[in-house]
């Protein structure tokens, strides 16, 4: 009777390994479904577009949320096109009369510029509470009190939702968002200094919080006006800038100008919902192809249709040669092609990589533990994947990056930075010295595997202002020697270092060793080999390095309030222009203070004053000569070591298809396509379980019992015989 519930159990369970493979760490429901499963590292820290500004959360925002613009999926170079408005809207210029100019007038003569923006009608929000009302047309979710309450834990545990159309004063609210006093918007002083009455807006509604007896009554800002931006009519609004700023057409494809509407405004706000963390840095709402369904970003981030999402199509058109490559197959399909995307958090890149083999992730990055395994060099230097990973039906796609991958010194540091004049010319020269000694063309060759180009400037390739060759080199780091830049020598390195008060790394004045401190986000065994290169790094002037690990947020917390000293980190351009990187290191732009993007509080009078000069110019000589200043400046001054430009290697299975990959577009998730069915034959195939050793082991486990049982048999038959001899 044992044996045959063993032999039950093992043919069930063979059974069941049919169905769903043995190790899938997905639901057996989800099989053969339309889903994109795919990875994040970083916990999100804001969902809410006026305060998002990191990479590791415009993954998520930029598929809810809806700007009036966006960029051409497949066209390069990049293009914008209209996302929720009728036509990508024309400036207007006037004087200080009010005078209409012409479009070429010089922007002296430009007192502000005029954006009348015209949205479709017929687009609706994804279902939320906060728009549910009653049969006699009140808020139902508008007003809770401690007993209401008592039941939600999260925002789908609201019964009811609705939904309501997109309005221009969506659009309006959200702008005005960027200037309350509770929301330390990333681009609000950038944006005070163009959108006409900002700044005085963000004073109105600091008074206006004051005048109120409660701090948790809700600012309703439809009260108050903002000057620069008007309503027209339902669908019309119109943004007054100052002066010219060409490149303010960009942000209007940027999440901090999608609409919000003032009922999710009103609702997020109340204290019990606040309490739960039920608010719109947690759960954003959007018009956008997906809705956030599940946040939990310490394990899962899952993101699904949303069922009001409007009409818009696959691009019936691109480039040459993406046709060829698959890219128009579903040339006028309705958007988006995926139902459902699930993000897993992986904080190590050797699982990540074995579920990408196994089918479990449709795509990933490419390690520098993993890279000989995946990618071969053929022909030119042209980088393809090995034969095993062709074997698979995976496929390499590459871009290069436009992105800045930087070391940071923080400018009000004392000793990176200096306190006076005297301690500035030190910190510049020892910051001069490190930039020689970082060698970070060793990093690219060790760590990204060739995949980068050592930095000259903030500017990335392929933007405007980005000069090649002997032009385009950082003097004060290399030489140009047979065609091609040279880093110079540690000697040079170490004579900075003696100059700036530190011979052989030893303050000349306490006769104590030079320790600086490495503010990082390290997570994985990589990430500790590379920590341990920078120390080395440092090394070679004999400084010691203090690593000062953290996670992501805790790091942000430390750039905004200046507490770090160097640190790393990066920037991937909003939109393709060189005051996107060169804003950067603008000094009204600095974090501590401003809470700008201006991470290592650099300032400089005179490049300031170029930077505003170069900003209202359009491409051309007389800019051109500005920014090759501008560099020039912050080649001397090494307010960061300029670190590299990364080429972007991503693998992709066969089953993952229209993929173009960009980093300035980022609301892409909407085009891809998953042939689920041949992703689930694939997932079998690769891992279908080796089931005869299990068997073997039954057998042998059976067979070691039959001397048992036998002699439990014999024993039990001597008993009965002994009993009826008694009988």
């Amino acid at each position: 009777m044992g044996r045959s519930y063993l032999l039950l159990g093992i043919t069930l369970l063979l059974s069941a390994c049919g169905q769903h493979n043995w190790n899938s760490p997905y639901p057996a429901t989800d099989s053969g479904k339309n889903i994109l499963y795919s990875v994040f590292s970083e916990r999100p820290k804001h969902l809410d577009p006026v305060q998002s500004y990191s990479s590791n959360e415009i993954q998520f925002t930029a598929q809810i949320y809806e700007p009036p613009l966006q960029y051409h999926y497949l066209r390069r170079p990049f293009e914008l096109i209209p996302l929720t408005v009728k036509e990508i809207p024309v400036v207007k210029y006037f004087d200080r009369a009010g005078k209409l100019l012409s479009s070429g007038v010089d922007a002296e003569h430009i007192a502000y510029s005029v954006y009348d923006i015209s949205i479709k009608p017929g687009i609706y929000y994804q279902p939320h509470p906060a728009f549910a009302k009653n049969k006699q047309g009140n808020w139902l979710y508008h007003n809770l009190n401690d007993q209401d309450l008592l039941t939600i834990f999260k925002l789908g545990d609201f019964s009811q939702t609705d939904t309501r159309e997109l309005i221009a004063e969506d659009y309006i609210y959200q702008i005005k968002r960027l200037a309350h006093p509770k929301l330390h918007s990333p681009i609000y002083e950038l944006m005070a200094d163009y959108i006409v009455g900002l700044r005085d807006y963000s004073k109105l509604l600091s008074q206006a919080k004051l005048i109120q007896s409660d701090p948790h009554v809700f600012l309703d800002l439809r009260n108050y006006a903002l000057e620069g931006v008007q309503l027209i009519d339902r669908y019309t609004y119109r943004i007054t800038i100052k002066g010219k700023y060409p490149q303010f057409i960009y942000w209007l494809a940027m999440p901090f100008f999608a609409p919000i509407p003032w009922e999710a405004d009103a609702f997020h706000s109340q204290p019990g919902l606040i309490q739960k963390n039920i608010t719109l840095d947690w759960y954003p709402i959007g018009t956008g192809p997906y809705m956030l369904t599940e946040n939990n970003p310490n394990l899962r981030m899952i993101l699904e249709k949303n069922p009001h999402f409007h009409d818009e199509y696959f691009p019936t058109e691109g480039m040459s040669g993406d046709e060829e490559n698959g890219l128009l197959i579903d040339a006028g399909k309705k958007l988006p092609l995926i139902d459902k995307i699930v993000f897993t958090r992986e904080k190590e890149s050797i699982p990540r990589w074995n579920k990408f083999l196994q089918g479990y992730y449709d795509a990933t990055g490419i390690g520098s533990d993993s890279f000989d395994q995946a990618v071969q060099m053929v022909g030119q230097g042209e980088a393809t994947v090995t034969e095993e990973m062709a074997a698979q039906g995976i496929r390499l796609e590459t871009t290069v990056a436009v992105s800045t991958y930087y070391i940071g010194f923080n400018m009000l540091d004392p000793v990176v930075g200096g306190k006076n004049e005297r301690g500035r010319e030190s910190a510049r020269k020892l910051r001069q010295a490190l930039s020689i000694a970082v060698d970070y063309e060793e990093f690219i060759s060790i760590f990204a595997n060739g995949r980068g180009l050592p930095a000259q400037s903030p500017i990335a390739p392929g933007i405007a202002g980005y000069r090649e060759g002997e032009e385009g080199i950082n003097p004060v780091v290399y030489e140009w020697v047979n065609e091609q830049p040279q880093r110079k020598s540690i000697d040079v390195a170490k004579r900075l270092l003696a100059e700036a008060g530190y011979p052989n790394g030893i303050d000349r004045k306490t006769g104590a060793p030079l320790i600086l401190h490495f503010d990082v986000t390290a997570r994985s065994s990589e990430d500790r080999s590379k920590l341990d290169w920078m120390r080395k790094q440092f090394q070679k002037l004999n400084i010691q390095l203090v690593i000062r690990s953290t996670d992501y947020n805790r790091f942000q917390d430390k750039i905004r309030k200046g507490n770090a000293q160097i640190f790393e980190w990066g920037w991937n351009a909003d939109y393709p222009d060189p005051e996107n990187f060169l804003f950067l290191l603008y000094g009204p732009q600095r974090k501590v203070g401003n809470n700008g993007e201006n991470a290592a509080n650099y300032d400089n009078k005179e490049y300031n004053q170029l930077f505003e000069k170069m900003k209202d110019l359009e491409n051309g000589v007389e800019r051109q000569r500005i920014i090759d200043r501008m560099l020039e400046i912050l080649r001397q001054d090494a307010p960061w070591i300029w670190g590299y430009h990364p080429k972007d290697y991503g693998l992709y299975h066969a089953w993952y298809q229209n993929v173009k990959p960009n980093r300035i577009s980022n609301n892409n998730l909407k085009y891809f396509k998953i042939d689920a069915s041949l992703r689930e034959r694939q997932r079998f195939a690769w891992n279908e379980p080796i089931l005869w050793p299990i068997g073997l082991g039954v057998v042998a486990l059976i067979i070691s019992f039959i001397p048992a049982i036998k002699a439990f048999y014999r024993r039990e038959r001597s008993t009965a015989v002994r009993r009826e001899l008694l009988n």
